[in-house]
């Protein structure tokens, strides 16, 4: 597995494949003034394919699609079943709001998909509006129903706490796990695009920190048991006394965990983003249509050595290029 300057194993690719959602998340997306990526600057399936088989060539075994969201590709089977197609690729998984998958799920799972995380801010149908604007909660739990059934686990649910929008509810998601093998988990808001505008304004006055999350769950539930992970997992997990599944805390902003990391993304146009919460990029689009996967190798390797350490959000530095939809998560 490829080592950076810090040591660490980097083995863990996130793809975007679109900076488009069907959502508009008040900590993520404007309602507003957004433009996006003409589908032909996009990087094809076959282009993305041949990014894996690169990426496995140097020592990479996990992937994620992400978004924006995912599932709008016209052409998502065929990236699946591509990826699926790569030797030592078989870790692949994908991020994403649900509302589609009642349709996809199956076929996904078919193409060789093996599992899906889904966005999950509340279970109350009247407040999902308040928070992710568009969509209804039915279609989201449809999805859920719809990835359970097509056998995409160990189904893992995601939610952004955000005070005065859904922190009064992160008992009743946790609470989830108690007959489900399903992991929850609570992910503490960050900021980007520099840290102005109107979602990086949500980000900094609503943020709730997971070890407040945490302590409510707790005063509920009782005592959580932690559970034994891999070092480079993004989640603390525990279990509830009692219960099935795994609650997880993804705390970037109060725990960072950026010794652990091993992940490295690719931007639906072909970049790869070196670190979430910083704007180093290397474009590789040009290259590899020009000069072909060996080009791909030796800017991938060298992203490798140049990724930053971690983020600097403590010293007040944000992210100045993207927003979180152009990365990916």
């Amino acid at each position: 597995m490829p080592l950076d300057q810090y040591q660490r194993e980097i083995n863990y690719l996130r793809i975007s494949l679109t900076d488009h959602c069907n959502l508009r998340c008040v900590y993520c997306m404007p309602v507003n003034g957004l433009q996006f990526l003409p589908h032909q600057d996009l990087l094809s399936p076959a282009e993305i394919a041949a990014v894996v088989r690169v990426a496995v060539s140097v020592g990479f075994r996990k992937f994620r699609l992400t978004g924006g969201e995912p599932t709008l590709r016209h052409d998502l089977l065929e990236i699946v079943r591509l990826m699926g197609e790569v030797e030592g690729a078989s870790d692949l998984s994908m991020t994403t709001n649900g509302i589609l998958l009642p349709d996809l799920a199956k076929p996904l799972a078919a193409a060789g998909l093996r599992r899906v995380n889904i966005h999950v801010d509340t279970l109350n149908p009247e407040r999902l509006p308040e928070i992710m604007r568009w969509g209804k909660f039915e279609q989201i739990w449809r999805g859920v129903e719809a990835a359970v059934d097509a056998g995409l686990v160990p189904l893992k649910l995601n939610t952004v706490v955000a005070r005065g929008f859904n922190d009064d509810e992160v008992t009743s998601l946790a609470g989830l796990t108690l007959e489900r093998d399903w992991h929850c988990r609570f992910i503490e808001m960050m900021p980007f695009g520099n840290g102005s505008g109107e979602c990086a304004g949500v980000a900094r006055e609503k943020f709730v920190s997971n070890q407040e999350v945490r302590a409510k769950i707790e005063q509920e539930f009782g005592e959580l048991t932690p559970l034994a992970g891999e070092a480079s997992d993004e989640s603390q997990n525990f279990r509830l006394p009692g219960g099935r599944g795994v609650v997880g805390f993804i705390s970037p902003v109060s725990e960072p965990y950026c010794g652990s990391c091993n992940r490295m993304r690719l931007t639906a146009e072909g970049k790869f983003h070196l670190c979430l919460l910083n704007d180093d990029e290397m474009d590789i689009k040009k290259q590899l249509r020009e000069n072909g996967p060996d080009a791909v190798r030796a800017i991938l390797l060298k992203a490798v050595q140049l990724k930053p350490v971690g983020h600097r959000l403590h010293e007040g530095v944000f992210t100045q290029n993207r927003r979180m939809f152009q990365i990916g998560g």
